[in-house]
């Protein structure tokens, strides 16, 4: 049985399912024909030309999403990096089992209307995050980690779709780690790959959906707060502050998924440790932007798209909840050295067999 984990760039500047098949056939009777001849023979019957054999049925046994829930806790920090509140969360997830010891946990997302972009006063934003405007989402299931090297290494064995994946791309290795060196090609392909054996859709989320997701309801620049701090994120070199925090460490490579506290959502990891891929092609600005959670996308296909989230090779600048990166679809932030490998995602799904609240 097909048993994804969930529970989905120089510095200073972005370098950058079992599906069962049964062997199902119609079965055919031959009708048995008297041999002997006929009392009356009249006129030869006419010949019927026999019908074709209808395909046999295809028989899949695709398991159901669990539903469950879990417990965590949200850090609120002041622009001194000093927690203010600490608060005790739960929420529900899906889970897609892919094969024992792998699984896909997916976060239950409610709808809601939000803000999009950051205020002209916010610190480290850029031009690219305007004009701020309202954007409403529609409720979906979000990975509540980065997509690990587990997962991608299971996915990676399921039938092509479009183009080959390599199964172990990372630099930095671990199970639990996320996987980086990804393109958006082939985070596509992971999606599409996912969905077919599991016969629901996955993909990659939109900006929009994404920086929702990201918010969890905050308006500011980080989910935690006003700044953040290298023991609530992995980003680069912690002699580097974003608002008046003391400095942090510099962990100089991916850590485990899970390791830092989550936003309101339950969504681990969504400010550093890897840029995520967005759907959305870029864009220079938000003027004609759309006013909901579809992906925007241009007539070039193979034009930039979006990464998300800043990485643990990035100043927390580009970790903001509003940062928005254009990267070449084919880059996998990928060099000679360790310091590129740090370009994953993580996943979306809006099951039909779910009805949302």
């Amino acid at each position: 049985m097909i048993s994804v984990f969930f529970t989905l760039i120089g510095a200073g500047g972005a370098t950058i399912f079992k599906i069962k098949l049964g062997d199902g056939g119609t079965s055919s009777k031959k009708k048995e024909v008297n041999s002997s001849p006929p009392t009356v023979p009249t006129q030869k019957p006419p010949e019927v030309t026999p019908k074709p054999e209808s395909p046999p049925p295809i028989k899949t046994n695709i398991p159901a999403l669990t539903e469950d829930s879990f417990s965590f806790k949200t850090v609120r920090v002041n622009e001194r990096g000093e927690v203010i509140k600490r608060e005790s969360k739960a929420t529900s997830m899906w889970i897609e089992d892919l094969v024992e010891g792998i699984k896909l946990e997916m976060v239950y997302i409610p709808a809601g209307t939000f803000i999009m972009g950051s205020p002209g006063d916010e610190k480290g934003r850029q031009r690219n995050e305007e004009p701020r405007r309202e954007v409403t989402i529609q409720p979906f299931l979000m990975g509540r980690y980065t997509v690990t090297q587990a997962q991608w290494r299971y996915v990676s064995t399921l039938p092509r779709v479009q183009i080959d994946l390599a199964s172990d791309p990372s630099y930095f290795k671990g199970d639990l780690r996320p996987v980086e060196r990804i393109s958006w090609y082939e985070a596509r392909e992971f999606c599409a790959r996912l969905s077919k054996a599991t016969n629901r859709e996955y993909r990659l989320p939109s900006e929009s959906e994404w920086e929702y997701a990201c918010r969890a309801g905050t308006t500011t620049p980080f989910y935690f707060g006003e700044t953040i701090t290298t023991e609530l994120a992995n980003y680069y070199d912690g002699s580097v502050v974003y608002g008046r925090e003391p400095k942090g460490i510099y962990r100089e490579k991916t850590t485990e998924v899970g390791t830092f506290p989550p936003n309101a959502y339950g969504l681990f990891d969504m400010h550093g440790n890897i840029w995520e891929w967005c759907a959305d092609h870029f864009h220079e600005n938000y003027r004609r932007a759309l006013g909901n959670e579809s992906a925007w996308l241009s007539s070039d296909e193979n034009a930039r798209r979006v990464v998300r989230g800043g990485s643990w090779f990035n100043f927390p600048q580009y970790c903001r909840s509003a940062n928005r990166t254009p990267l070449p679809p084919d880059n996998r932030g990928v060099s000679d050295e360790r310091d590129s490998s740090n370009v994953g995602f993580r996943i979306v799904c809006v099951p039909k067999e779910i009805i949302f609240p």
